[in-house]
C-alpha cells in the first residue's frame, strides 16, 4: 500500500519544521532567563522590603505586630471556643482554667488563661480573648 500523502495536511512537513524549530528557541529563551535568575538570589535586605513583593507579609513594625497579634488572638480564640463548651459560660478565671484543664487544652492555651485577671467575668472566648489583650483589646 505505501504511504499517503494529504493533500489537505494544514501543515507542510517543512512549515513543521520551522514551527518546531521557533518553539525549541522559544523554550530555550524561556529556560535560559529561569536559569538565570535561580543563579542570582538577591539577597533581601529589611530595609528593602516592599508591600507586595513578598506576599501577605506586611513589612517589619507596627502593622505586622498587629497581624500577628490578629493572627494569634484568632487562634487563641478558636482553642478557647474548642475547648469551653457554652456550659462552662459565664466563667471568671477559675472556672476558665478548671474547664480548659477538664478538656485537656493545650498547654500554651492554658498558660494564656492564667494571664486573665481575677475579678473578671467571661460570657463567650472573645471576652477571654479581650480580656487577655487579644485583637481589639486595649
Amino acid at each position: 500500500m505505501g504511504h499517503i500523502e494529504r493533500g489537505s495536511n494544514p501543515v507542510s512537513p517543512r512549515k513543521d519544521d520551522e514551527m518546531k524549530h521557533e518553539l525549541e528557541g522559544y523554550l530555550r529563551s524561556g529556560q535560559h532567563t529561569h536559569v538565570e535568575e535561580a543563579n542570582d538570589p538577591e539577597p533581601a535586605a529589611d530595609d528593602d522590603v516592599r508591600v507586595g513583593t513578598s506576599g501577605p507579609v506586611p513589612p517589619p513594625g507596627e502593622e505586622r505586630d498587629r497581624a500577628r497579634a490578629e493572627t494569634d488572638a484568632e487562634a487563641l480564640r478558636l482553642e478557647l471556643a474548642r475547648h469551653l463548651d457554652r456550659t462552662s459560660f459565664p466563667a471568671d478565671r477559675a472556672a476558665v482554667l478548671r474547664a480548659l484543664e477538664e478538656h485537656h487544652a493545650p498547654d500554651p492555651v492554658v498558660e494564656q488563661a492564667r494571664g486573665l485577671p481575677e475579678d473578671g467575668t467571661y460570657r463567650n472566648a472573645d471576652e477571654i480573648v479581650k480580656a487577655l489583650g487579644g485583637a481589639g483589646g486595649g
